[in-house]
């Protein structure tokens, strides 16, 4: 296997009050990036502007963004797994200033901009939130700047919510011929796992990619809390949620089309599963946040 590559483990790229902080360059590609910032109660973070789009969300905690002399305030979330989120959008070559009051984490998933679009809160009602699968494959999707009216350059995010024991991004699919039913789209799985029983052992789960037609890429590994995947071509899926831990996902894509729409076509041994989703009922632990 060639995973080490494609794998970034918690705590790899910290720096200052950045958990994470994956830039182009580091996942070897050309489009999609990923910060997450852990903010002190009252502590103030300068982000500067450069050539990225991105979104200011809240994984825990609410924010006040400063930007071009206002003054937002984000209400965010107490966790992941409980609620969505309102958030906001911010264009390349803008500075921010982030702080929060109770001390927040916050996700700022980025891609390269070639157009420039005003700054924009967006509120938890633009959040498109659905179920997909049924059964042992059902989850939640939380698209923030994926088929909502959330206008990007070619940022595309949404968050993934899999009960312990289910198997996500399932069937799996690939994402990396320009075609009629298809976009190239750098991918980043950033992992959260919801903690099992009080006082047991950090949870985990398993991320599985294989190659592609014309791109060799093998992955097979467990992963845990603040992990990150990158995957610039490949199938990917399944993302398999051990039982008994409850698994996000943040997707983070992008890519040189300039339509910022997600195709993807299926591995076509698998694609079947999907009419076997007709005769399964919806895992009845779904929804696990309110849902639009």
């Amino acid at each position: 296997m060639n995973e080490e590559k494609y794998i970034i483990r918690s705590g790899q790229l910290a720096h200052d009050a950045y958990e994470t902080d994956l830039d182009p360059e580091r996942a070897g590609w050309e489009w999609s990036s990923l910060r997450v910032l852990n903010l002190a109660p009252g502590q103030d973070v300068h982000v500067p502007g450069g050539e990225a789009e991105f979104l200011v969300l809240p994984l825990s905690g609410g924010c006040t963004v400063e930007v071009n002399g206002r003054s937002y305030e984000i209400s965010g979330r107490e966790s992941v797994f409980t609620d969505i989120t309102d958030y906001m959008y911010i264009p390349r070559a803008t500075d921010i200033a982030l702080s929060s009051d109770k001390g927040a984490r916050v996700a700022l998933p980025g891609a390269k901009a070639t157009r420039d679009l005003p700054v924009r809160y967006c509120g938890r009602d633009e959040v498109g939130t659905g179920l997909r699968g049924a059964g042992p494959s059902s989850r939640q999707v939380n698209n923030y700047a994926l088929g909502n009216d959330v206008e990007t350059s070619h940022l595309l995010a949404c968050e993934v919510l899999t009960p312990g024991g289910n198997w996500s991004s399932y069937p799996p699919h690939k994402h990396d011929e320009h075609n009629d039913v298809e976009r190239v789209l750098e991918e980043i799985y950033y992992y959260e796992v919801r903690p099992g029983n009080e006082g047991a052992e950090p949870g985990f789960a398993l991320q599985r990619i294989y190659p592609s037609p014309g791109h060799e890429i093998d992955v097979c590994t467990e992963v845990r809390s603040g992990d990150i995947v990158v995957m610039p071509y490949g199938y990917h899926g399944p993302s398999v949620a051990a039982p008994g831990y409850d698994l996000y996902y943040l997707n983070v894509m992008a890519g040189p089309a300039e339509d910022s729409v997600w195709l993807m076509t299926d591995d076509p041994h698998h694609t079947w599963i999907r009419q076997s989703w007709q005769t399964q009922e919806v895992d009845p632990r779904l929804p696990m946040t309110p849902m639009n």
